[in-house]
């Protein structure tokens, strides 16, 4: 089985599987977080390219006297943080599984402003699908370095195979009951990437 063909089936099973809970946390967060209930926003997927991601909604709307969003620790409820923890906000992500934007397993999709900031070697994250789950969530996920991060999406880029995404799925899912990594140290979430000491990644 090519790896297009299980992202299909495990998206499409668990999609259906999962509708009643989907249904459930749609309802609470509508009516803990008030709408819309999912979060959308344009990211890089494979060689770049955007797609719009969706995922659940996890921090309210609360803006600073001069109409900008309050830090994401002040905005994180503790349902919201809970929502992450569980990693519950990134199953609508099943979708763009479905539709071909991601896979599975593959190094995260992150924020476009990052792009022109990658070496020409951390760039190559972006040879493959963007993923739900990837190898450097299940290597420390938050609490990494983005130089680490981004070494680990390579080498994932190197080694992939379905025998390796099997493995990311199954130490996934011990990561989220053990809710391992979800932040760095010091944020809510993680910190924004700078760039590193190496020359951009010119797209």
């Amino acid at each position: 089985m090519n790896k297009r063909l299980f992202d299909l089936l495990v998206a499409l099973f668990g999609l259906i599987l999962l509708s009643p809970l989907l249904a459930v946390l749609a309802w609470q967060i509508r009516r803990r977080l008030g709408t819309p209930v999912l979060f959308r926003q344009v990211r890089p997927g494979l060689h770049g390219r955007p797609f719009e991601l969706v995922k659940f909604r996890s921090m309210r709307d609360a803006l600073d006297a001069d109409g900008r969003p309050l830090p994401d620790a002040e905005r994180l409820t503790p349902f919201g943080g809970f929502l992450r923890a569980s990693s519950l906000d990134e199953l609508p992500e099943l979708w763009n599984v479905l539709r071909g934007d991601m896979s599975l397993v593959g190094p995260r999709p992150l924020l476009m402003e990052y792009l022109p900031l990658y070496s020409a070697e951390q760039a190559r994250r972006h040879a493959v699908r963007p993923g739900i789950t990837g190898w450097a969530q299940v290597n420390g996920r938050n609490a990494l370095s983005w130089e680490d991060k981004f070494r680990l999406d390579v080498w994932y880029v190197d080694h992939r195979s379905l025998r390796l995404d099997l493995k990311i799925i199954l130490l996934t899912l011990r990561k989220v009951v053990a809710r391992d990594g979800i932040t760095a140290l010091g944020h809510a979430t993680t910190y924004a990437f700078k760039g590193s000491n190496h020359e951009p990644y010119d797209s």
